[in-house]
């Protein structure tokens, strides 16, 4: 499948396209917090970190974190921000942590493991990068557990991108098991609602999904002018919600 490209595609509209609202952040915080340790402060790592529309949630509630991003213009994004005294943001992608070995309590990856080149080479660097006992929360779509909004079947080849983009849960659990990993939880959570009809298609307009990079042109025009129709019969109804997969896995 097509590599996305932060530095020249999405870094421009990617924190509109994929802002959350107060209450749909407090709820992953506390999706967070039901599966780390009780104890605070906790040192993090929220890798894959974009421009950081949790990295400063994260400090916020369990303590200091490194957002690590590979992409420039990300980056960039996220430290325009208001400065954070508990948020550093450091170039880097989950294979090539740049941090000391034993560092850090817990790893975030928010929706950034389907991006990952060489899985095995990240599970064993994550594991070099969290202390013993430490906690990945990855929360990622899995290609036999994956949310279907209910906008995706206006695009016929859905399906077809995203099992191809994604793992299957069984074969992300193996990787990480046969490294020494355990699984801890796994869980769904749902977000409420982030808007009308109306404003979720104004955002999918923004194209800063990575299912859209895998559609061509014609492909990607045709499944809007369908959403659309669809969104002008009631646009002002609530956006539907659905459960998204959140696996938890502790360190050896």
């Amino acid at each position: 499948m097509r590599r996305v490209d932060y530095d020249t595609e999405q870094h421009q509209n990617y924190a509109r396209g994929r802002a959350l609202t107060e209450r749909q952040l407090q709820v992953w915080i506390d999706a967070f917090a039901a599966v780390l340790p009780g104890r605070r402060p906790l040192t993090g790592l929220d890798v894959g970190s974009g421009t950081g529309r949790f990295t400063p949630a994260l400090a916020d509630a369990f303590g200091p974190v490194t957002g690590v991003e590979p992409s420039v213009r990300m980056r960039e994004v996220a430290e325009a921000q208001p400065p954070h005294p508990g948020v550093r943001y450091l170039e880097g992608s989950a294979e090539h942590l740049p941090v000391p070995s034993a560092s850090a309590d817990y790893a975030l990856m928010f929706l950034s493991w389907h991006h990952v080149e060489n899985k095995p080479r990240a599970v064993h660097e994550l594991a070099r990068a969290l202390r013993p006992g430490g906690r990945l929360l990855l929360r990622a779509n899995f290609s036999d557990h994956h949310p279907r909004p209910w906008w995706l079947d206006h695009f016929p080849r859905a399906h077809e991108v995203e099992s191809t983009l994604f793992q299957p849960l069984h074969e992300a659990i193996a990787m990480f098991t046969t490294a020494g990993w355990r699984v801890t939880d796994f869980t769904t959570v749902t977000e409420p609602s982030s808007g009308t009809r109306r404003d979720l298609l104004d955002r999918l307009r923004l194209r800063t999904l990575s299912f859209f990079a895998h559609l061509t042109p014609d492909e990607q025009e045709a499944g809007f002018r369908s959403l659309e129709r669809t969104v002008a019969e009631d646009p002002d109804a609530p956006a539907p919600v659905f459960a998204e997969p959140l696996l938890t896995l502790e360190r050896g």
